[in-house]
């Protein structure tokens, strides 16, 4: 099926720029499309890299037959690392088999030549939401430099909290010699709280409990972006559908 819009923007937008900012496919998808002759505009073929479309124009994207990226929503239990495993740690992916298929959804198991990678970290440690997938425009709306997508996660600590320590988690950590953005904090019971954060840096909300004083002892992600962990029971999985993926995109 074939992907058509007319171009809303004020201001001409280089064709594959545009592709990427609509979800379609990467920039360097959208020019090799360009190149095998499959992007017409109002229903002349592109074939300059470099054009752009102008206000009211149609766009048109021929498609193939290849099947779209794949991305899997897992709930991760703990002992489980969702990069790249080192010595005998075990692989979130592995547990994107068929027997673990959540019930309340259809789809298939991908195969073991399925590239996928995580879409934002969750250490060995932790639990909860995670994406993998195997498509790079997701990937940079998730994870990517300029994504406005925040990510929530529910974190049990020990040791006293404090209207001091939430002000300094909230504003005022750095790590690693860069000052942390301001995120989004509650205490949402005795020990209990609930963070909002906008950027992912390595086992960031742990060390930002340990510079104040805080031990976690339960992490689970609930949310990235739209997107939220819902009924899905842990250590099972399903495909993210069509729709969510939209919402991300539009959300980032």
């Amino acid at each position: 099926m074939n992907w058509s819009k007319s171009y809303p923007g004020p201001e001409p937008m280089r064709v594959n720029k545009w592709l990427a900012h609509e979800g379609v496919c990467s920039r360097r998808e959208a020019e090799e499309a360009i190149a095998a002759g499959r992007v017409s505009i109002d229903g002349a073929r592109v074939d300059d890299p470099g054009r752009k479309i102008e206000t009211g124009q149609t766009l048109t994207l021929a498609q193939t037959s290849t099947k779209p990226p794949q991305t899997f929503v897992l709930n991760k239990p703990v002992g489980y690392v969702s990069a790249q495993p080192e010595g005998t740690q075990i692989p979130a992916a592995r547990l994107l088999t068929a027997a673990n298929l959540w019930s309340g959804s259809r789809g298939e198991a991908p195969s073991n030549r399925t590239s996928l990678a995580p879409l934002g970290r969750l250490d060995q440690d932790s639990r909860g939401l995670l994406l993998l997938s195997e498509d790079g425009v997701l990937a940079k709306a998730v994870i990517g430099e300029t994504s406005r997508l925040d990510k929530e996660y529910l974190v049990l600590v020990e040791g006293r909290v404090g209207a001091a320590k939430l002000a300094q988690l909230r504003h005022g950590l750095s790590l690693d010699g860069r000052a942390l953005k301001p995120a989004r904090i509650e205490e949402i019971a005795a020990g209990a709280l609930r963070f909002v954060l906008r950027e992912g840096r390595k086992r960031q909300i742990r060390r930002m409990c340990d510079l104040v004083g805080l031990r976690v002892v339960d992490l689970q992600r609930i949310r990235i972006g739209p997107l939220e962990i819902g009924v899905l029971p842990e250590g099972q999985w399903r495909p993210l559908a069509s729709h969510e993926r939209e919402e991300i995109l539009r959300g980032s």
